[in-house]
């Protein structure tokens, strides 16, 4: 990837936020970080993101909640979103990918599957949007 990685990490947690923003850092990627939902859904109209990762359990609303109004927004309705939770459970999983999520990541994680995870997604996303920002012939 030439150009970096933009990505939105919503995690209301500081030490986590601060743990993937360092990681993905490492990586070449440009990281924002939201702590709650309204904070994610300002950042995700300002800017396009080629990654979302989202909590489930954020202080204003859920990751949930967020992901189906993501995929309801036309700059954001076709950027994947990666759930890193804390409840691994089927039913989580199963309404996760139901509101348009690509994945689920549980916490804690191994940081080296968390990267290979973002940067895979991130990358699948670049041809896309670069397609429909009239990028790409």
């Amino acid at each position: 990837m030439n150009e970096k990685a933009k990505i939105l990490i919503v995690e209301d947690e500081t030490p986590l936020a601060m743990l993937m923003v360092s990681v993905l850092t490492r990586f070449n990627c440009d990281v924002s970080v939201a702590r709650n939902g309204k904070r994610a859904m300002e950042l995700a109209s300002e800017k396009r993101f080629d990654l979302i990762t989202l909590d489930i359990e954020l202080p204003d609303m859920t990751g949930f909640e967020i992901c189906s109004e993501l995929k309801q927004r036309h700059i954001s309705y076709k950027t994947p979103v990666l759930f890193v939770a804390a409840s691994p459970c089927e039913q989580d999983i199963a309404e996760a990918k139901r509101r348009g999520a690509v994945d689920y990541l549980a916490k804690p994680f191994d940081t080296t599957a968390f990267v290979n995870k973002v940067i895979y997604y991130a990358r699948a996303q670049r041809p896309k949007r670069q397609e429909s920002e009239g990028l790409v012939a």
